[in-house]
């Protein structure tokens, strides 16, 4: 029996230094998208990736960091079972990732593109304090209504990334994120963090990226999808250049719609891939999908991968 697998790549968060090292170690492949992705760039992936460092923690360098990862993954499961998927699909940057696995974009052109994104997210936010904020334990209207009443009132937030029930994802200032943290937990949250970043991603603070990266779209995407990718704006499927150029330029400001495309795509997969390291968006499936979910890290968990598609093909 075909089996019908969905291709997942992870965003911004799921880095740490180590990550890839077991692929470079044994795989020629691997040793060779790095060089190709150094020489491309001029990074010294090597040295992000594998050594102590204070630049993996930076948009512009985890970016590409985190993609580049990913599409050595998914490169070498390819390799040993070549499938297609019925639909790729990233959560924010791993919709770049996604759009490598169907052949929409050349890895290492994805590479370089991603890395100007990351840049360009960076200079939007210059000169601002700016951040996110993870709010747990409230649905999704509630969150909306809370940053809908404080932007009235002047503040800039906005609910970023539908994460998985009861998870978003708000975006803004960190002055009105933290006058925030007390309204959200007095309307129930269960918790209300500040995460770890130095961009407020999919809003309007970053307005000012959006026509720069489509110029470079315009350069790098393929008409070539041997499967579609969901987009992360409107949580169905597109599968032409025409649309990517559309929709990419306009993820950077709007929402990323992560669990509500899940739901409504769940139904036409047997087994969930993620290409990368964490298991990040295997931690949300665990609420929205009661399917398989192998995550491709490292060797071994290639080669569990690939078993368990191949038991299931019988």
């Amino acid at each position: 029996m075909a089996v019908k697998l969905a291709f997942l790549f992870p965003g911004q968060g799921s880095q740490s230094v180590g990550m890839g090292k077991d692929f470079f170690d044994h795989s020629e492949r691997a040793r060779e998208m790095v060089t190709s992705a150094s020489e491309r760039t001029g990074i010294d992936f090597e040295k992000l990736l594998f050594e102590e460092n204070d630049l993996l923690g930076q948009t512009e360098y985890t970016q590409p960091a985190i993609l580049l990862v990913s599409t050595i993954a998914h490169r070498l499961f390819e390799e040993r079972l070549p499938v297609k998927p019925v639909y790729a699909m990233g959560h924010s940057l791993g919709e770049f990732s996604a759009l490598t696995a169907v052949g929409a974009l050349d890895p290492i052109d994805a590479v370089e593109l991603v890395n100007l994104r990351g840049k360009l997210m960076a200079q939007a936010c210059e000169g601002q304090d700016v951040g996110m904020m993870v709010a747990l334990g409230l649905e999704d209207s509630e969150v909306e209504a809370i940053c809908a009443a404080q932007r009235e009132k002047g503040a800039q937030v906005w609910p970023v990334n539908y994460n998985a029930q009861g998870q978003i994802v708000i975006a803004g200032t960190k002055p009105d994120l933290i006058a925030l943290e007390p309204i959200l937990k007095e309307a129930g949250a269960r918790r209300a963090l500040l995460l770890d970043m130095s961009v407020a991603s999919h809003c309007p603070l970053l307005e000012s990226a959006a026509d720069p990266l489509a110029r470079k779209l315009e350069e790098k995407v393929r008409d070539a999808f041997v499967a579609p990718v969901i987009s992360n704006v409107t949580g169905a499927p597109y599968s032409t250049r025409a649309e990517a150029l559309e929709l990419l330029p306009r993820q950077l400001v709007e929402p990323v719609l992560y669990k509500q495309a899940i739901a409504a795509n769940d139904e036409d997969v047997d087994i969930y891939i993620e290409f990368g390291h964490g298991g990040v968006l295997k931690g949300l499936n665990r609420r929205a999908t009661k399917k398989p979910h192998y995550v491709v890290q490292d060797m071994a968990s290639l080669e569990a991968a690939i078993a368990a598609v191949e038991e299931m093909e019988g």
